[in-house]
């Protein structure tokens, strides 16, 4: 995940002041020292670098730290403040003030461009009701065009192409026509890409700037490029006037220090964050949510924001009930797994919980137990899934023969859902607000001392 190799740094780096009942320049310089290494490790540009650990310096070297009871957690503040500092103080949503919105997605060849216009033109449609356009700008790569075409077919969000005989800027005229013409209120343009910035390719993007007149101009660019971010960035932002960034493949880079000094060089804001290879897997860049994660403090709002999208509250409530009436079965499970894989990786919700200490979770092996535990439900009848205490061993060896699975396993899934009946039983059973057991208890198991002196006597007689 990104920026994993730097949070493990800082926090390592900050856990030497945290807990020191005085702070000293020595015990600082040697903090400071460590936090620039991390920096530079993660590929942050090293100017930015040397301003951010100067104004930090600066500030926790101030009286109000060096005079504060806890010293440590000042410090771990101002760090935190700072890096918030630098990737953008606040979120940054589009402009779509004007209709209909026009948005140009520019980059670099194999930046995730066209994944990713059809990526926000479902956010639109989501989140903010939008009727997007996809335009198929890019003439110079076939490919691109059938890829736009298939995400929009997926999307159901039509896609206005024209092949690759006609010029861009024919096309973009063409689709803002069709647009205004079909009440889209918002126009992605997907436009061409080079493997390097040349001028032929600087020309046509001003050009479509010229007939668009684009109240978003989202430079898309790969977290993996690490430091040579910076030089594209600045070139594109230098010729185009860019008003956004969109970083790509957050997932896939430990480091992704290049993300960090965007900002600081371009002084436009990130806008979005592509989490993953589904196209749902985007999300607004919020500078203080990820300061956050990267100093280890989690992100509650953003878990919280995730169950929101993918879990119903009224079916999620009859779940529960069926759960502590012990009427919870196989569909149900299968139900629960699959809402859990919209969440996104494990290992990523869990870094979202303050305090969760560090496990080193394997999404893919995680993501393969599902895919046993699917394949065994579905070679499960209605009747068996609806009704498990129905599976004998007969019925379990046809299940373990139709899923290509042993018995075992399928015992592991059965006992699976007992655990999770048997904990939803007992969750149901706790008052929410004293946090004590609700049932009482039996009457036989009351202490009696009369009982137990009828008894003594007849102990005695013998």
């Amino acid at each position: 995940m990104a920026f994993e190799s730097l949070s493990e740094r800082l926090q390592e780096s900050l856990k030497k002041v945290r807990g020191q009942a005085t702070l000293t320049e020595e015990n600082m310089d040697e903090m400071f020292r460590e936090i620039r290494l991390a920096l530079l490790e993660a590929d942050v540009n090293y100017d930015v670098v040397k301003e951010f650990i100067a104004n930090t310096k600066e500030k926790a070297l101030g009286q109000d730290v060096l005079g504060s009871l806890k010293p440590g957690q000042v410090v771990v503040k101002i760090v935190h403040d700072e890096l918030v500092e630098l990737l953008g103080t606040e979120a940054s949503e589009l402009d779509l003030s004007s209709t209909p919105t026009i948005i140009m997605m520019v980059g670099l060849q194999g930046s995730g461009k066209t994944t990713s216009a059809a990526k926000i033109a479902k956010y639109l449609v989501e989140k903010k009701s939008k009727k997007p356009l996809l335009v198929a700008a890019d003439i110079y790569r076939p490919a691109a065009i059938d890829q736009l075409v298939t995400l929009g077919n997926q999307l159901n969000i039509p896609v206005f192409e024209k092949g690759t005989d006609v010029s861009a800027q024919d096309i973009v005229r063409d689709a803002l026509a069709y647009g205004k013409e079909n009440h889209h209120d918002v126009i992605l343009i997907d436009t061409a890409g080079r493997l390097h910035i040349d001028e032929p390719l600087m020309q046509e993007l001003a050009d479509i700037k010229e007939i668009a007149h684009p109240s978003d101009i989202l430079l898309v660019v790969d977290a993996l490029t690490g430091q040579d971010i910076v030089n594209v960035a600045s070139s594109f932002n230098e010729q185009l006037g860019i008003t956004g960034a969109v970083l790509t493949k957050l997932d896939g880079d430990s480091r992704g220090g290049g993300a960090i000094s965007i900002r600081h060089v371009t002084h436009v804001p990130i806008k979005f964050i592509g989490t993953g290879e589904k196209l749902d897997a985007i999300d607004l860049f919020y500078p203080d949510r990820m300061a956050d994660r990267i100093l280890g403090m989690g992100d509650v709002v953003s878990l919280v924001e995730k169950v929101q999208d993918v879990y119903d509250e009224k079916e999620s409530i009859k779940t529960v009930e069926r759960m502590q009436q012990g009427v919870f079965g196989f569909d149900d499970l299968l139900e629960q797994m699959h809402n859990m894989q919209k969440l996104g990786p494990i290992s990523g919700i869990m870094k979202m919980i303050p305090g969760m200490p560090k496990v080193d979770i394997d999404d893919e092996e995680t993501n393969q137990r599902f895919k046993v535990m699917e394949s065994i439900i579905y070679s499960m009848t209605p009747e068996e899934r609806k009704n498990p205490d129905l599976l004998n061993a007969k019925r379990k060896i046809r299940i373990a023969n139709g899923s290509g699975h042993t018995v075992a396993e399928v015992n592991r899934l059965v006992k699976q859902l007992e655990n999770t009946k048997q904990m939803m039983k007992q969750m149901g059973n706790i008052d929410p607000v004293t946090g004590m057991p609700t049932q009482r208890k039996k009457q036989n198991n009351t202490y009696n001392p009369y009982r137990k002196k009828v008894r003594h006597k007849k102990k005695k007689k013998r």
